[in-house]
């Protein structure tokens, strides 16, 4: 038996309006803008991604240990090229380290590291 279960990932950032939209569209979720300090996603049969304002917040330098990244999101995808296409064009950044074949390295519009990865 669980002893919790977990609702919610909570992700800081500048501008949390800003990165539920880029992640509601990658994921095709419903997006809640609560205020300027807190938005969320959640996709259908998914979980929700919650995003906090944080002031003077710094991006993670992965793949370099200067400011971790602490955490990262693993998605799903068919079709690594088309994936990376779309992501790109809502707003992500390729990373120019891509250690795998089997998924790529992407930066969300706040810095964060996440993975296409080939389901």
């Amino acid at each position: 038996m669980a002893i919790a279960r977990l609702p919610l990932v909570a992700i800081d950032c500048p501008d949390p309006e800003t990165l539920a939209a880029f992640y509601g569209a990658l994921l095709d979720g419903k997006v809640d803008v609560v205020s300027a300090e807190r938005a969320s996603v959640c996709p259908e049969g998914g979980q929700y991604i919650v995003f906090h304002r944080v002031a003077d917040y710094t991006p993670p330098t992965w793949p370099t240990q200067e400011r971790p990244k602490q955490m990262h999101l693993d998605m799903l995808v068919d079709d690594l090229d088309t994936a990376e296409a779309a992501a790109i064009s809502l707003g992500a950044t390729k990373h120019p380290d891509q250690p795998g074949t089997s998924y790529r390295v992407f930066l969300d519009p706040a810095g964060h590291p996440f993975c296409l990865c080939l389901g």
